[in-house]
């Protein structure tokens, strides 16, 4: 059962001069969940992010800490914490004092703030040798467990991120992908994370939330997301996708109005029904279309020719150029190359349960 939103917020915009940066936004982020915030540069995550820990002044809505406004408290007295990108660490101060800093801010006693101190460097998997380490001593990654760290000792009931493994090296950032997500399966805290990286956010999120033009075009799982996107932003968005403009027919099917599309069945299932005339977009992932022979068929059908091929570690990529000069995708698992050769003619197919109707909105 889905926990009650632990964060509200109703109607929230943010208008700087006359560029609004966020329009009406709605949304509940539950109690001890993952959320990740993810869109294209100037759609509206970073201002909202820092309107939720305070650093920025919404300019009308409401914000909900569980029965209470918070949309004018000030950011020192909201129960949060952000982790920002740059990590805002003492360079002149131990990691120990780093850890610390929060406590004494709060004048708790020396000893109970390295035994806090002691606790989180177990937490976050760093020795307690590290206490008197120099921060300019560090790694990168160990930099980035003790930012974790520093904001976890202000035992903030939710704590925010602001793409803060975006600086590091692919490898580092794979790592530690995983550890915030075992991080916050071990707090239970709720996480918040903003991030331009899909692939960031479908590794750690409970779910996942993409924005456009300072709104929301869509809210679910990433499974969802990626499956059954709500519109070609979405589905584009989600990675490498094939995009079909097609029109319903007298006969209750699809017809392909750029590519020629060919359907086997004229009952496709409800999933696929478009009244005549109508304009929608059919969606299949590369991973989900096939190589066919012979007799082989498929619900659609695509003819073209094999243009390139690409070896991505255990995956091929392959792109065709349909009839009309359109570019296809298709993956394979490296052990299940196709055997043809480029400059072949071919043809494509994939059946109705891996494809997805975009329906105008």
């Amino acid at each position: 059962m889905r926990s009650e939103p632990i964060l509200r917020l109703e109607g929230v915009s943010k208008v700087f001069g006359e560029f609004t940066a966020l329009d009406q936004i709605d949304l509940d982020i539950h109690e001890g969940e993952f959320l990740t915030i993810v869109g294209p540069s100037g759609s509206g995550k970073t201002t909202l992010i820092r309107i939720l820990v305070g650093i920025e002044e919404l300019s009308k809505g409401k914000i909900w800490l569980r029965d209470a406004r918070i949309e004018k408290l000030p950011a020192n007295l909201r129960p949060t914490c952000m982790v920002f990108q740059s990590l805002a660490l003492f360079p002149h101060k131990s990691v120990g004092e780093n850890i610390e800093f929060p406590l004494k801010l709060r004048r708790q006693n020396p000893l109970d703030r390295k035994a806090r101190a002691d606790e989180l460097l177990d937490l976050l998997h760093l020795p307690q040798s590290f206490y008197d380490k120099r921060i300019h001593e560090c790694s990168g990654g160990e930099r980035q467990r003790v930012a974790l760290a520093r904001a976890l000792a202000f035992d903030p009931e939710i704590l925010f991120f602001d793409e803060p493994l975006s600086a590091l090296d692919f490898r580092l950032r794979k790592n530690l992908e995983k550890e915030l997500k075992d991080l916050h399966q071990r707090t239970g805290k709720t996480f918040v994370y903003i991030t331009h990286s899909l692939e960031e956010a479908m590794v750690m999120s409970d779910r996942i939330a993409i924005m456009r033009s300072g709104r929301f075009e869509q809210i679910a799982v990433a499974d969802e997301i990626y499956a059954r996107p709500v519109s070609r932003f979405v589905a584009e968005f989600m990675g490498e996708v094939n995009l079909f403009s097609v029109e319903g027919t007298a006969s209750g099917t699809l017809v392909g109005t750029e590519v020629d599309i060919r359907v086997a069945s004229a009952d496709l299932g409800s999933g696929m029904n478009l009244a005549v005339g109508v304009s929608a977009t059919l969606m299949v992932r590369p991973e989900a279309v096939q190589f066919l022979s012979g007799d082989d068929d498929a619900d659609f059908m695509v003819e073209g020719l094999l243009k390139a091929e690409y070896a991505l570690g255990s995956r091929t990529q392959y792109k065709v150029e349909a009839d009309n000069g359109d570019e296809l995708a298709v993956e394979k698992l490296r052990e299940d190359r196709f055997s043809g050769q480029v400059g072949d003619r071919v043809r494509l197919g994939w059946n109705v349960e891996h494809a997805h109707l975009i329906r105008p909105g």
